[in-house]
């Protein structure tokens, strides 16, 4: 375990659920946060362990009203990330590490291209289960971790956060873990979502096959794309998906439901996209994308009505 750091000025862009959450574990931890938004909050509270914490953040509602940050955690969701750009800009110095904390598999392909001269990615893993009820009101289920490359940067992150809530992990094979991590996602997010129903519906006999055959097809593209993955990862990824409480749900499914778009493009799309560059066969996931995509024009054409 590394010795902690010095405090330091992170950034949090989103106030989401793991924005909220991040931010939270992190000022608590002795840092200055600043945490970025598009809709303006008067506080942020995190219920977590029994108890409410109300973190004395600031709140920033557009990149004019900062400056350059030692860290920056980028938490919106993966679609959105393009939108974050005038944020990046404004708080990224030559010497700024950004903690894409998404899902998806291409989290510095994604970002990359985003950032100022000098500016680090670093692609993070998120392993915590929390809900944002309402603005500001961020639920914190169980686990807080964060899974990043091993390296340097992944030291100083560890350290960073050594005397927080939140625990860093770094694993040597990435592209490995995203793929594992994206294993939890491939099968009870769409499920969960298009359904709107919550996580026990992978409790049904008949649920849980359709699950472990999406769940597979997602195996041959990993395979392909080189991760080191076999039939142990799938059954490790069901098995996590069984241990969540029957009444808990997934991003996608709390996306839904608050007529939030969806990120179906950086999971099911994920697999979809890596199935046509081998030329593997998807049809579960094909068709799981092709009615996410819909119902995620149905959420988008409401809220611009």
């Amino acid at each position: 375990m590394s010795s902690s750091a010095p405090s330091a000025r992170i950034a949090v862009i989103g106030g989401g659920a793991v924005g909220g959450l991040t931010a939270a574990f992190a000022q608590e931890a002795g840092h200055d946060v600043t945490l970025c938004l598009r809709s303006p909050l008067d506080e942020l509270t995190l219920s977590t362990e029994g108890e409410v914490l109300r973190p004395a953040l600031r709140f920033a509602g557009a990149p004019e009203e900062v400056a350059q940050h030692d860290w920056v955690f980028l938490t919106t969701k993966a679609q959105d990330t393009e939108g974050a750009t005038g944020w990046l800009n404004a708080l990224c110095g030559p010497d700024t590490v950004v903690a894409v904390i998404q899902n998806g598999i291409d989290h510095t392909e994604r970002v990359a291209p985003l950032l100022p001269a000098g500016a680090e990615v670093m692609p993070t893993l998120a392993f915590m289960a929390v809900e944002r009820v309402a603005p500001g009101r961020i639920v914190h289920h169980f686990n807080s971790e964060l899974h990043v490359p091993e390296g340097r940067s992944a030291e100083r992150f560890e350290a960073l956060l050594a005397n927080s809530r939140i625990r860093v992990r770094s694993v040597a094979d990435f592209r490995t873990a995203a793929w594992r991590k994206l294993f939890t996602n491939v099968a009870a997010n769409p499920l969960t979502a298009l359904l709107k129903q919550r996580m026990h519906i992978i409790e049904d006999p008949e649920m849980y096959e359709r699950a472990e055959e999406i769940l597979l097809e997602a195996l041959a593209v990993a395979q392909a794309e080189g991760a080191l993955v076999d039939e142990k990862d799938v059954r490790r990824a069901l098995r996590g998906n069984l241990a969540v409480a029957p009444d808990g749900g997934t991003s996608t499914f709390y996306d839904r439901l608050a007529g939030r778009p969806l990120e179906h493009e950086h999971i099911t799309g994920a697999v979809v996209r890596g199935a046509d560059r081998h030329g593997i066969p998807v049809p579960l996931n094909r068709l799981l994308l092709t009615m996410l995509r819909a119902a995620d024009r149905e959420l988008r054409e409401s809220h611009q009505g």
